[in-house]
């Protein structure tokens, strides 16, 4: 399991972990390069690529762990993680489930989805970030998540509510300056489109999307379900962060653990 566009392992997912393994699935959970516990220079550096190496690697380590069946190892993706699973398994055909919610699988209808002026706004700060590291400064950065009419990535009427619900048990406060990404991700992000690779998952795969998601448009969503040969589609009444906390949380989460149930159960 790992986390959302410039998110960290603590915001929520120890509970998504602790549904797992309360129903005999081992949970391995990780952050990317750069972000959280993780090393990396500079700080909050996001990249594609690298992110998809981390993925990579995280499988490899969980299947050379003690205990392990390694034919049964599922990959847990959200928001942008999402797409990284379906890219995974579009590659690892050794995967046993996938399970993407909200997932990022189109970058162009996500792209349209923030709307021009809104995307106009984050070119011109992303090429500001390419600059600064062309010519060896600091990165630009940009909140990942803030309030509509601010400059962040990802908007939201209550977007600063939102980061301290997901980050309810931390010390918010000291957790907010990492709410950042250096801008020049989104120069990559509206060619980023891993769902024009789904024909080629093998795995069963559950993709659950909100049907008020303003930032990983349901439309796309469900049209890559479609593509994967072995796939089912969930929508809730709910937008991009509301799967993560109540009331939405117990019913997706429960979604999760019957589809696992039904296709890589618990072998007792």
């Amino acid at each position: 399991m790992a986390h959302g566009f410039g998110a960290i392992r603590t915001l929520r997912l120890d509970a998504y972990a602790q549904r797992f393994a309360e129903a005999g699935y081992a949970v391995l959970v990780f952050d990317y390069r750069h972000f959280g516990d993780s090393t990396g220079r500079p700080r909050e550096l996001l990249s594609l690529s690298r992110q998809q190496q981390d993925w990579r690697a995280a499988i490899a380590y969980a299947r050379a762990l003690p205990g392990v069946d390694t034919g049964r190892v599922i990959a847990w993706g959200s928001s942008l993680s999402g797409g990284h699973v379906l890219h995974t398994a579009a590659r690892d055909h050794d995967l046993a489930a996938v399970i993407a919610q909200v997932p990022h699988v189109s970058g162009p209808h996500a792209t349209i989805a923030m709307g021009a002026r809104h995307v106009t706004r984050l070119g011109v700060a992303a090429v500001k970030d390419l600059t600064r590291q062309l010519t060896g400064r600091s990165p630009y950065y940009l909140p990942s998540i803030g309030d509509t009419g601010t400059l962040a990535v990802m908007l939201d009427d209550d977007g600063t509510g939102i980061l301290r619900r997901l980050a309810e048990g931390l010390d918010v406060d000291s957790f907010l300056p990492r709410n950042r990404v250096a801008a020049r991700i989104l120069l990559h992000m509206p060619r980023y489109s891993p769902g024009l690779r789904a024909h080629r998952i093998t795995a069963p795969t559950l993709i659950q999307a909100g049907e008020r998601d303003e930032l990983t448009p349901t439309k796309a969503s469900r049209w890559v379900a479609g593509r994967i040969p072995d796939s089912e589609f969930k929508t809730y009444p709910c937008g991009h962060f509301d799967p993560y906390v109540d009331p939405h949380f117990e019913g997706v989460v429960a979604d999760q653990i019957a589809f696992l149930n039904s296709r890589v159960p618990v072998r007792q």
